[in-house]
């Protein structure tokens, strides 16, 4: 038995939603709040599994973290490089971001760490990370490129300068978090410029980092080691991968129109708005401000006619985790939507790419896939998906919240199973959609569909 959540057709959403915190930034305010130097407050982080599995395993790192109320959190940082512990064992769940930054952390601290996490994340691949952080001169054991790993961290580790073949902010953390134990500049160049978020935090508590974008559209970034960090509070802001999910969802759903609050919209994160708004969406931001070096703003969204578009494999890194959703809305528009250059979709949780052709075809719509791209053809004019199916998220939060927005507009209902893990970064999902006019049910049902 397990639990199950069932989506039936929405008359149309209306109000405010509330967005918890943004997950990218509340695993960096934890992690970099851990080598200031002194106590910090940090205000909104996202309570998911994710965040908490990091936040308990910087405790067993010796790390004083408490939580003050429900808005508030505190840190009582130690320095830079001074994580302690008897080679504690950290299980991160489900937390690729989590497990990766602090590889990055503790390679660059005297202290040894084994990492494991759950059946997902133990069969997700880490060469990326580890390959890197090796050059920094620290002990790595793995399983074949996965978890579980053993890192023996360099209390002063060597400055690199990387040249990393794809774009990739968890990497580039990584190599900077342990570059700020280093004595040297550490030097991380990609392709194209991937989330910012580790270095806009570490400019706003003090650190000696800059970014130079390349004639030839790479970038690169360098950090001078050793930087004294200022105890300064954080304001996470709203995260816009959880708001895509009731962003798509009042587009789509007819007599919608919703209002979202505080959302980061640095320009790193927003390729879904530009991709949404090049369709047809109507979709209003406004009121930008920034708050410890992030932009955010408001956000209205309206019931629209889309239209397809070609999505370029430019813009995948600014918007990786929204292609599930950005799916359910191609499903709704008229014409071929093509997304290019996504094959990092297929090393998520899950096999993201195989995920929504899948799904998507299940329910009737044509789908294809390549390696490294999907187009998807909106139903035809004045048409609708039948839904009353069950599908298996296969454990991957964003493939369940994506299919369960589709299921506010399907004739019949779809039941998606195993979908626990939206815990990991959306817990109040289900209450904060039906308060806007979601038909959301948890359910109990007998698992017939395969994990494999």
């Amino acid at each position: 038995m397990i639990n199950s959540i069932v989506s039936k057709k929405s008359l149309g959403l209306s109000g405010e939603i509330k967005i918890p915190g943004d997950k990218s930034i509340s695993h960096r305010a934890l992690i970099i709040g851990s080598s200031v130097n002194g106590i910090i407050k940090i205000y909104n982080i996202l309570e998911s599994d994710d965040v908490l599995a990091t936040a308990n395993a910087l405790k067993k790192l010796g790390i004083i973290i408490n939580k003050i109320s429900s808005s508030e959190w505190e840190i009582k940082g130690n320095g830079i490089g001074t994580l302690e512990g008897n080679n504690p064992f950290l299980d991160m769940g489900n937390s690729g971001t989590g497990v990766r930054l602090l590889m990055g952390l503790v390679a660059g601290s005297d202290v040894e760490v084994t990492f494991s996490g759950d059946y997902s994340l133990n069969n997700r691949p880490m060469a990326r990370v580890i390959e890197p952080l090796l050059k920094t001169g620290a002990i790595i054991k793995h399983n074949n490129n996965t978890l579980p790993i053993k890192i023996r961290g360099s209390k002063i580790p060597l400055p690199i300068s990387y040249n990393c073949p794809v774009a990739s902010a968890q990497v580039k953390s990584a190599i900077l978090l342990a570059g700020m134990s280093s004595l040297g500049k550490t030097k991380f160049t990609e392709p194209s410029e991937s989330r910012d978020h580790s270095e806009r935090m570490l400019k706003y508590l003090g650190a000696e980092i800059n970014t130079n974008r390349l004639k030839d559209g790479s970038c690169e970034i360098i950090l001078n080691g050793m930087p004294f960090l200022k105890p300064l509070d954080i304001n996470v802001p709203s995260d816009p991968s959880s708001a895509a999910f009731p962003i798509v969802a009042a587009l789509i759903t007819p007599n919608s129109e919703i209002l979202i609050k505080n959302i980061c919209v640095n320009e790193l994160r927003i390729g879904l708005l530009y991709t949404l708004i090049e369709m047809g969406a109507k979709i209003n931001i406004s009121n930008k401000r920034e708050i410890n070096g992030e932009i955010i703003a408001d956000i209205i969204a309206k019931s629209s006619i889309l239209n397809a578009i070609t999505v370029p494999k430019s813009r995948a890194p600014s918007m990786i985790d929204e292609y599930p959703i950005l799916a359910i809305a191609a499903s709704q528009a008229k014409g071929t939507t093509i997304m290019e250059g996504v094959e990092e979709l297929r090393y998520k949780e899950t096999d993201r790419i195989s995920a929504i052709v899948e799904g998507l075809c299940v329910l009737g719509i044509e789908a294809n896939e390549t390696k490294d791209s999907i187009s998807i053809t909106g139903i035809s004019e004045n048409a609708s998906i039948q839904g009353g199916i069950e599908l298996d998220s296969r454990l991957d939060h964003r493939i369940a919240m994506s299919f369960l927005c589709l299921g506010l507009v399907t004739k019949r209902p779809i039941i998606l199973n195993n979908t626990e893990t939206i815990n990991s970064s959306f817990p109040s999902f289900f209450g904060q959609m039906n308060q806007i006019g979601a038909n959301l049910e948890y359910i109990t049902t007998t698992n017939n569909s395969s994990n494999d």
